[in-house]
C-alpha cells in the first residue's frame, strides 16, 4: 500500500464557468493546479478520473433530475439563482462524481490509505431531484452510496467542514445508519438548514449530527467540538471509511462567511479525521473539495491538508474555546445521549 496520498485532479473541470463575477471560479482549480504543479511523484500519486456512471449517481439523484442535467451538456443555463452551467459544466460535473467514486475504490482495492479529489463543481448542496448553491451532483454523497453498494462498506462515516451546512448530504442519508453524517457551519446562515435538532429519521435517528456554530468561532471551538463530540462518537460509531467535505470558506480571509479558523485549524481538522480513520478504518480517509473562495487561502489549504495526508505535517490547536461554543457542545451531548454514550464534556 502506497503512503503517498492519491490526488485526483483534472484540467477539464477547469471549464466548468458560472459567469465573471460568480466566487465559484475556474481560479479556484488554476491556483491549486499550480501548486500541485510544485509537488513531485514522490510526494503524491497524481491522477485523473473517468466520468462517473449514471447508476452510480441514481443512488442520490433521481433519474428525471438527471436527465435533465444530460439534456444540457455543452450548453449554457442558469439552474437556480446561485448555479449556472457553461459548454464545459456537465463534463466537469460528471468527472467530479467520477473522481469521487475512483478515489474511494482504490481505497478498497488497498492501494492507498489516503486520497483528495480536487473536484469542482462542489457537491454538498446538491438535493435528489434539484441544483443547489453551486453544486450539481452530490459527490461525496454518490461516493459514500458507491461504498456501501460496491465495495462492502458497512459504516460510512462523513465530516462536513464547509462553512455552510450540507444539506443535499444530509437529506440523502438521514434514513440510514450506515452513513453517518457529522456537519459543522456557520449559523445562522445559508442555506437555513442544520438545526442541532435534525437528528436523522427513522432508522437514521441519531446518526445525523449537526453541531451549528456562531460567526467568528475559530481554531479553538472546532477543535473543541472535534474532540468532545465527533472523536468519542467516531470512537462508538466505528466508521469502515471516512469521507471528507473539505469545504474551505470557514477560514478568516474568506470573502463570503464570517468565521476564524486559520490553515493550522484546518491542518488539525484535517489530522482529527485521519487520526479516526487510521483507529478504525484501516486508514482509509478520502477529502472531497467543497468551498473556499480566496483563492490563495484555498491553495494554502489543501496544501496544508495534503502535507497532512503526507504524514508531513501534524496540527496542534491550544486554543480554548468560548463560551458560545462550550454551551453548543453541550447542548449537543445531551441531545444525542440516547444515541451515542458519549459521556460529559469537558
Amino acid at each position: 500500500m502506497s503512503s503517498r496520498p492519491l490526488i485526483y485532479f483534472d484540467a477539464r473541470m477547469i471549464a466548468h464557468d458560472p459567469g465573471r463575477f460568480h466566487p465559484e471560479s475556474p481560479a479556484r482549480l488554476e491556483a491549486i493546479e499550480a501548486m500541485l504543479d510544485t509537488l513531485t511523484a514522490a510526494k503524491i500519486d497524481r491522477r485523473q478520473a473517468g466520468e462517473a456512471g449514471r447508476e452510480a449517481i441514481e443512488r442520490v439523484h433521481t433519474g428525471a433530475y438527471i436527465d435533465s442535467i444530460d439534456a444540457l451538456r455543452g450548453k449554457s443555463a442558469q439552474l437556480d439563482p446561485d448555479t449556472a452551467l457553461s459548454a464545459g459544466s456537465v463534463e466537469a460535473a460528471y468527472l467530479a462524481a467520477g473522481a469521487a467514486i475512483e478515489a474511494v475504490t482504490a481505497l478498497f482495492a488497498e492501494e492507498h490509505r489516503r486520497a483528495f479529489a480536487l473536484v469542482r463543481p462542489p457537491g454538498h448542496h446538491a438535493e435528489a431531484g434539484r441544483a443547489m448553491g453551486f453544486c450539481v451532483f452530490n459527490n461525496i454523497a454518490i461516493a459514500a452510496a458507491h461504498a456501501t453498494a460496491q465495495l462492502g462498506c458497512e459504516r460510512v462515516l462523513i465530516i462536513d467542514w464547509d462553512v455552510h451546512h450540507g444539506n443535499g448530504t444530509q437529506h440523502s442519508f438521514e434514513e440510514r445508519a450506515d452513513i453517518l453524517v457529522f456537519n459543522t457551519h456557520q449559523h445562522p446562515f445559508y442555506p437555513g438548514t442544520g438545526s442541532v435538532n435534525e437528528v436523522g429519521k427513522g432508522h437514521g435517528a441519531g446518526f445525523n449530527i449537526n453541531v451549528p456554530l456562531l460567526a467568528g468561532m475559530g481554531d479553538g471551538d472546532y477543535a473543541a467540538v472535534y474532540e468532545q463530540v465527533l472523536i468519542p462518537i467516531a470512537e462508538h460509531y466505528k466508521p469502515e471509511l471516512v469521507l471528507v467535505s473539505a469545504g474551505f470558506d470557514a477560514h478568516y480571509s474568506d470573502p463570503l462567511a464570517s468565521m476564524a479558523l486559520t490553515t493550522a485549524g484546518f491542518a488539525h481538522l484535517c489530522t482529527v479525521a485521519c487520526q479516526i480513520a487510521d483507529r478504525h478504518a484501516n486508514g482509509r480517509i478520502a477529502l472531497c473539495l467543497e468551498g473556499g473562495y480566496d483563492t490563495a487561502t484555498l491553495t494554502g489549504c489543501v496544501r496544508a491538508c495534503i502535507d497532512v495526508l503526507s504524514d508531513a505535517y501534524v496540527s496542534a490547536i491550544e486554543t480554548a474555546p468560548s463560551d458560545a461554543t462550550r454551551s453548543a457542545i453541550e447542548h449537543v451531548r445531551r441531545l444525542f445521549a440516547d444515541f451515542w454514550p458519549i459521556g460529559e464534556a469537558h
